[in-house]
């Protein structure tokens, strides 16, 4: 079972595609951890895209997005290059994101291919999940504007 809403998100730290750490979350800011399953593949490119394109509104509000997958940090910074993605993007090619928040997809594609579920968590200020959706098929979008909204409800509670 994925981290559950109201529970305190898990710390990790993976590297961005300029391979430097990144911690996550942060305290004192939203968060929003988009799993992909793998990059260069339809859905993720339109999903990825889809935060790009709203990147603006994340940014009012004072959330941090990050797009995770197990997909090295050469390939992501293709990926985000080709994109034009403004947000970064982590790799979690050691497993360790997907196995703390639960959301592992064996056999992606029927290739044996390990992945990250698609999945999205809002993280509040204070490092609690306050939001969360997990796929059960890799075709699956999240709602965009329940995203949006949960960002906008966990903004709306800072203290």
């Amino acid at each position: 079972m994925a981290i559950k809403v109201g529970t305190h998100a898990p710390h990790v730290t993976l590297f961005d595609t300029d391979r430097k750490a990144v911690n996550f979350p942060e305290h004192g800011h939203v968060t929003v951890l988009a799993f992909f399953p793998a990059a260069f593949t339809s859905v993720c490119t339109k999903e990825l895209c889809t935060f790009r394109d709203a990147i603006g509104d994340y940014q009012k509000l004072h959330a941090t997005v990050y797009g995770i997958s197990v997909d090295s940090p050469f390939a992501l910074a293709e990926f985000k290059k080709q994109q034009n993605l403004s947000f970064p993007l982590l790799s979690d090619h050691e497993h360790e994101a997907i196995k703390k928040y639960d959301v592992v997809y064996e056999n992606l594609a029927n290739v044996g291919f390990t992945a990250a579920a698609r999945s999205v968590f809002v993280v509040d200020q204070h490092g609690h999940v306050s939001w969360a959706w997990v796929s059960n098929e890799p075709k699956d979008e999240p709602k965009y504007e329940d995203v949006k909204a949960a960002v906008e409800a966990a903004a709306a509670h800072r203290h």
